[in-house]
């Protein structure tokens, strides 16, 4: 089965009732988390499923948004286009790269026949990017040349999992700070797979704000790492949205996207067997939440994380067992073991060789 994520960026982060009715909108999708920003105004909205469930929750979160938001009444440090800023989609398990291309043109066709919303589309597949469409430097690709009213327009398009990571500075200004962001990307012959900018926020911080886009060659801990080679003073660290357990470090401590996705597929079983009812099915609904809590807060450091894998394995024979496992649940479960086992480094694997031959085994 096709499973996709989206992370839909969302240009309010001040307005709890209006983060909670998008937040509520895309419920028809398996929300995964919802981490709204005051300074950049902006919630990022994590969202899984399979094709048909994706699209739903994407279409009811930017209905809202585009009810509820002003762009006109929009400020933030962060740079955007619309109420609904950017829609990303992107693929889960198995899922070709060009079916979430697909699948991007598809709900852009949506938001514009049925919202009356113009649309961008960047990434893969695409002769856009993110940065050209900021700058101005692209046109629209359904609707126009006028942009909507309040909710400007949606820019769409599928790419790979990244992580979002920002960092405060100590000891600079904003123009030193933006020379510093120049100088990790990847286009400017830094860091590989980084994306860079700077933005100066209420207190007098300045935070450095990164996509960090190839998270198998550049992680969190590179970028700092870096930062510290170079005689910068590091602050607060943070994982906007979720981390593929691949790419995590310490900031990215409950915020695993792979515990997020064993989490919520457990407690779409606990609800199924609470529907199906009798007192067996209720204790084991009540056995899957506490379960599903406990993977959604699992921490960023191998032990847990091989212990995450095992769990997300076991819970498709409880589930199967149980008579509640289809097909998306278990194409759920599978990409968070894998995700979680790949993690796993080889010296952690060769302490624990009998656990990690034992799940290789049960994934198959």
């Amino acid at each position: 089965m096709d499973l996709f994520e989206s992370v839909p960026n969302f240009s309010e982060g001040r307005r709890r009732d209006v983060v909670d009715a998008i937040r509520e909108g895309a419920s028809p999708a398996f929300v995964l988390d919802a981490d709204a920003d005051i300074d950049h105004n902006r919630v990022v909205v994590s969202l899984a499923g399979a094709r048909d469930r994706l699209s739903s929750g994407l279409m009811g979160a930017i209905t809202r948004a585009v009810e509820l938001i002003d762009i006109r009444q929009h400020h933030g440090v962060h740079p955007r286009v619309g109420a609904a800023d950017v829609i990303p989609i992107i693929p889960l398990a198995e899922t070709p790269i060009t079916t979430c291309q697909e699948l991007a043109r598809e709900i852009g066709q949506r938001v514009w026949s049925e919202l009356r919303v113009p649309v961008y589309f960047y990434g893969h597949g695409e002769h856009k990017t993110l940065a050209d469409i900021r700058a101005r430097r692209a046109h629209l690709d359904l609707g126009g040349p006028d942009l909507h009213p309040t909710a400007g327009a949606a820019c769409i398009g599928a790419r790979r999992a990244l992580v979002a990571f920002n960092v405060v500075l100590f000891d600079y200004d904003l123009v030193a700070a933006k020379g510093l962001a120049r100088s990790i990307r990847e286009s400017g012959h830094g860091l590989r797979g980084v994306q860079a900018l700077a933005f100066e926020l209420p207190g007098n911080r300045v935070q450095l704000s990164m996509n960090l886009f190839r998270v198998d060659e550049t992680t969190p801990g590179d970028v700092v790492a870096e930062l510290e080679r170079l005689g910068v003073e590091v602050g607060a660290e943070q994982v906007v949205g979720l981390s593929p357990a691949v790419a995590a470090d310490a900031a990215a401590d409950g915020r695993l996207l792979e515990g997020r996705l064993a989490s919520v597929a457990a407690n779409a079983g606990a609800q199924r067997c609470d529907d199906r009812g009798g007192e067996e099915m209720t204790a084991l609904a009540g056995r899957l939440r506490r379960e599903a809590t406990e993977l959604a807060a699992l921490p960023a450091d191998e032990d847990a994380i091989l212990g995450g894998a095992e769990r997300a394995a076991a819970l498709i024979a409880v589930l199967r067992a149980a008579h509640v496992l289809d097909a998306e649940l278990e194409t759920m479960l599978r990409a968070s073991a894998a995700g979680l086992r790949a993690s796993v480094s080889d010296a952690t694997a060769s302490v624990y060789r009998a656990r990690v031959a034992a799940l290789d085994a049960r994934l198959g």
